[in-house]
């Protein structure tokens, strides 16, 4: 029975990075589609909204009572690798570190800068994450999606998804991912790989705060400039309002430093925002999606 895995007032501050957001009116988190599926027709018979999150590496979630059901996609996990083609087919709930190692072990080069960034492969798809000058749409072939209002299950291609920096038209569709397939290049070295899979990763903890609880960069890169620098150069590292602090080691990271709430968090990108356009005349984007504002 697919209501033996719905929960009641679950806090999603759990099923964040951040550490933050008020409780899901509802919650599951299904490990297989045929459960997806189900869940969608449940949400509909009750006539509640449906909603789908990863792993919450990118989110802010209102402190207040989120309506409807969440679907946390981040047990949906899986993966088919071709060492020969070089293709690989993961579920949405596929942890992309993860799969960057396994691309690696396989000799299947481009995914070793995904490594760093704590999210699922549903997540990066829909934000077409990034670093390094590297991006999800680079190596994307086509993803299944489930409509949430029809409960249909359809394939759309990378031309279909409309990507750009850091974003992709699934921002704004009620779609869910079910699968991603990626095409690599077959035949290299698994030792150079994964050495350089480590070394990326390793470059991300020396210079990013990973010891803390965070979304990751807050702000999109006003290309060529870097936020990161644009913020430190107004002197707002260290800058705190309540438990949310502007990292001191990166300041394009806003940590949670001890029982912030979403309210701090999103204070705190305000500021950021009113600041940089003060001095520079423009506004900061955040990649941070925001849930129940």
């Amino acid at each position: 029975m697919i209501q033996e895995i719905i929960k009641p007032l679950v806090s999603l501050g759990n099923f964040t990075t951040w550490r933050v957001g008020g409780p899901a009116e509802w919650l599951a988190e299904p490990q297989t589609i045929d459960e997806v599926k189900e869940l969608i027709t449940w949400s509909k018979n009750n006539n509640l909204r449906c909603q789908a999150i990863g792993a919450g590496s990118n989110l802010l979630i209102n402190d207040q009572i989120l309506k409807g059901i969440t679907l946390c996609m981040k047990k949906l996990q899986g993966c088919k690798i071709n060492n020969v083609s070089g293709s690989v087919i993961a579920l949405g709930g596929e942890s992309i570190p993860v799969l960057a190692r396994r691309a690696a072990k396989a000799g299947l080069h481009g995914l070793e800068w995904s490594v760093g960034i704590p999210g699922t492969v549903g997540g990066a798809v829909v934000m077409n994450a990034g670093a390094q000058g590297n991006c999800t749409a680079d190596r994307l072939h086509s993803v299944k999606v489930i409509s949430i209002k029809e409960g249909k299950e359809f394939e759309l291609t990378k031309k279909d998804l409309g990507f750009s920096y850091r974003n992709s038209v699934l921002q704004n569709e009620e779609l869910i991912v079910l699968s991603a397939r990626f095409e690599l290049e077959p035949g290299h070295d698994q030792n150079e790989l994964t050495r350089l899979t480590n070394s990326n990763l390793n470059h991300r903890l020396k210079t990013q705060p990973y010891n803390q609880p965070s979304c990751g960069s807050v702000f999109r890169n006003p290309e060529p400039l870097k936020a990161g620098q644009i913020i430190e150069g107004l002197g707002l590292k260290g800058f705190r309002i309540g438990g949310a602090e502007i990292s001191k080691i990166h300041a394009n990271f806003i940590v949670n430093t001890h029982h912030a709430t979403a309210k701090d968090i999103s204070k705190l990108i305000s500021i950021v925002q009113k600041k940089v356009l003060d001095v520079h005349g423009f506004i900061l984007q955040p990649e941070v999606k925001k849930i129940g504002f």
